[in-house]
């Protein structure tokens, strides 16, 4: 299971211990509620490196990035401690880290992961992150969505009171 860390703690415990972390794979999203997308997102993640670790858009962030019209909810829907706990309770998530500004980079910039991994609905030229990544070598990994599923479709789905959960096969599962 893994752990909620505050950057200079995990920067710390990074070089003091690099065979534990390192090959490093950093990713960061919002995960505001939680679903098949997003773990199996991050459980792709994972297997490109020893450990996973997310930056996690703290509430300030979220409301910022996501700002709402006035007939859906305010987000995050998740309070930070709450998606922080449910992703460390991940099996594939290391550490969880929270930031509050609107990308990832400077966070990026402290730890200097190996692997950077964003969905395949990015392109490394709309990663605001990239040219932090290539200035010390890092790598950027695209992983391809298996599920569409988001945050802002199950809001819509439960607001018109639809399915809100794609029918996915139990083959697919194993």
């Amino acid at each position: 299971m893994g752990q909620v860390y505050e950057l200079a703690v995990l920067q710390r415990a990074i070089a003091t211990d690099p065979d534990r972390w390192r090959p490093l794979v950093f990713t960061n999203g919002c995960f505001d509620l939680l679903h098949v997308g997003h773990v199996r997102y991050l459980t792709a993640a994972k297997q490109l490196g020893k450990t996973l670790v997310i930056g996690l858009n703290g509430d300030r962030s979220v409301a910022g990035l996501k700002p709402q019209p006035d007939h859906l909810p305010d987000r995050p829907i998740i309070p930070e401690a709450q998606r922080a706990e449910l992703l460390t309770a991940l099996a594939v998530v290391d550490a969880v880290m929270l930031f509050d500004e609107p990308t990832a980079t400077q966070t990026i910039a402290a730890l200097q992961p190996d692997i950077y991994v964003k969905g395949g609905d990015y392109t490394p030229e709309t990663l605001p992150e990239a040219p932090t990544v290539k200035a010390y070598g890092g790598k950027i990994e695209l992983i391809q969505i298996e599920i569409p599923t988001s945050t802002s479709g199950i809001i819509q789905k439960i607001l018109k009171q639809e399915s809100i959960f794609p029918t996915v096969s139990c083959d697919s599962l194993v």
